[in-house]
Order: C-alpha cells, then sequence, then structure tokens
C-alpha cells in the first residue's frame, strides 16, 4: 500500500490540480474563498519568494486572473483554510490586491500536506539547491523514502538527487552563500567534505571563479605532476583488471605489492558513477 501510494505521488498533484475526483468521477468545482481567509503552509520548503516573480504573476494576475486553484485543507482556527499548494499565486493576489481567489478545498492530513508541499515545489518551482536538498531530507527521515522512490516520485535522476543531499553536509555559512545565489550547486558540490569549506567558498566568490576553475583549485598539490612509471604487470594481473573493468564499466587499476599486499583502484568519470559504486557497494553491507 504504502508503494502504491508513492508511485501515485508522482501524479498526485495534477489529480488535485483538475482531474476528476476519483470518489465521483467528476471534477472537482472550485470555490472562492477571501485572501484573508487563507494562510500558509506551515510545511512549505521554500523559504524565498523572489519579489520581481512575484510581481511579474501579479501582474498577469490583473490581466487574466487565477487561471489554477489554490489547493487548501480546513484549519483548527475558524474560518480559516490552511494552503497546501499554490502559496505563490496566493501572495501574488495579495500585491494584485484581489479580495477573493478561487480555490479547492481537500482533505489532507499533515503527512499528506508536506509531502505535496514538498512535491510540488520540486517539481514546479525553481527551489534553491539547499531547499531543494532539504525537502528530500525530510521525505526520507519522516516517511522513510529511499533515494530510487524519491527518484520515481520526483521525477528527477537518483544521482542527482544524491549530488543534491550531499549538500546538507556543508557549514551552514556555505549553505547560505547557496541560498543567496552566490556559489551555484555546482561549486557547492566541489567544497563537499573538505574541512577549509568556508575559506575555499570566500575564495571562489571573490575570485568570481566558474565551476572549472573551481574544481582545479580544489585539487591537492602536486596533482596533476607526472608520476614515476609503474612497475611492469604481469598477464594475469592484466587480465584481472580487465575482467573487473568490463563488469564494473569503470576502469579497475590492481596495484600489487607483494607481501605488503596491494590496492584495487576503481576510476569514475563523474558523480553519477560514484553513486553508482556507492549503490553496489552498500547491497554487500548488512545492518543489525
Amino acid at each position: 500500500m504504502a508503494d502504491e501510494k508513492r508511485r501515485g505521488l508522482g501524479r498526485g498533484l495534477s489529480a488535485l490540480l483538475g482531474e476528476p475526483d476519483p470518489a465521483t468521477k467528476a471534477p472537482m468545482r472550485p470555490r472562492s474563498l477571501p485572501v484573508a481567509f487563507l494562510k500558509p503552509n506551515r510545511f512549505q520548503p521554500r523559504r524565498a519568494f523572489g519579489e520581481e516573480d512575484l510581481r511579474e504573476l501579479a501582474d498577469s494576475i490583473k490581466e487574466k486572473g487565477i487561471l489554477q486553484p489554490i489547493v487548501v485543507r480546513s484549519s483548527a482556527d475558524a474560518d480559516m483554510y490552511e494552503i497546501v499548494a499554490g502559496e505563490r499565486r496566493w501572495r501574488a493576489a495579495q500585491l494584485a490586491k484581489l479580495h477573493e481567489v478561487p480555490v479547492t478545498v481537500r482533505d489532507f492530513t499533515d503527512a499528506e500536506a508536506l509531502e505535496i508541499a514538498i512535491i510540488e515545489n520540486v517539481q514546479r518551482t525553481d527551489l534553491n539547491a539547499i531547499e531543494e536538498a532539504g525537502a528530500y531530507q525530510q521525505l526520507m527521515s519522516r516517511f522513510s523514502y529511499t533515494q530510487e522512490q524519491l527518484s520515481d516520485v520526483i521525477g528527477k535522476s537518483r544521482s542527482h538527487i544524491a549530488n543534491t543531499l550531499r549538500l546538507m553536509n556543508l557549514p551552514e555559512s556555505v549553505q547560505l552563500l547557496v541560498v543567496e545565489g552566490k556559489l551555484t550547486a555546482g561549486h557547492a558540490r566541489t567544497l563537499v567534505g573538505r574541512s577549509d569549506a568556508k575559506e575555499r567558498a570566500q575564495e571562489i566568490v571573490a575570485g568570481a571563479l566558474n565551476v572549472r576553475q573551481a574544481e582545479q583549485r580544489m585539487k591537492p598539490k602536486g596533482a596533476g605532476k607526472p608520476k614515476a612509471p609503474a612497475a611492469a604487470k604481469d598477464a594475469d594481473t592484466k587480465a584481472l583488471e580487465q575482467n573487473i573493468t568490463n563488469a564494473l564499466g569503470m576502469t579497475v587499476e590492481i596495484l600489487h605489492k607483494g607481501e605488503r599486499g596491494g590496492e584495487v583502484r576503481v576510476h569514475y568519470k563523474n558523480l553519477e558513477q560514484l553513486d553508482d559504486i556507492m549503490q553496489r557497494l552498500s547491497s554487500f553491507i548488512e545492518v543489525d
């Protein structure tokens, strides 16, 4: 049942915003409510509403009205309704000085309101990367979503979700630079896992570096220098390397050091391949 519910969420927004009511098979008719009777969704993952974007939407609303009803649910406060989907339209309607707005009233639990608010924002608006990562984290922590299930529901690749979630490991000051638009998600990913992430972030901002330049700055000193020629490998080692490379789809290097043991190195080209490696390794780890 849980899986069926999650599969349905991917198209749940369209069902909320105009498809026939599954119980009656008839279209849900919107009604009008005073703007003052609505209040924001307390689970809203979006923290920043661009003033210029809101003004543009307000101008459109003045000319054409609100074309898509705001989805709301009843509130504990008398005569008040909590917005589930459409807070941006509600804010723009106030700028347009509308007294009433079209709404569709639905009966949602707190859990459903959170899920829908997150999914609506991720699918239909330009959340910044930190807001997006926080939304994914909420779905995983509150509802035990896996990255694969999130990928199915949100409609984004698993590698995108994994890479976005990694941004939550950055210091708050670095995350704030992403929220403010001073760092892109690409810049921020080069800083994940670094003890000097704060200093490096300021260096990127001050130097107006692009992502490629930032990646080069993050490389350890000495990287890229010519290496001493490696000792010749025997035919068996080369054959084993090739077999593993073919199985993984990534270049594998075996460095045998005699009695001291050795190393097996897997070379990945991008973060999507790294995520694939981590997923494969995790399947061999048993959790008590």
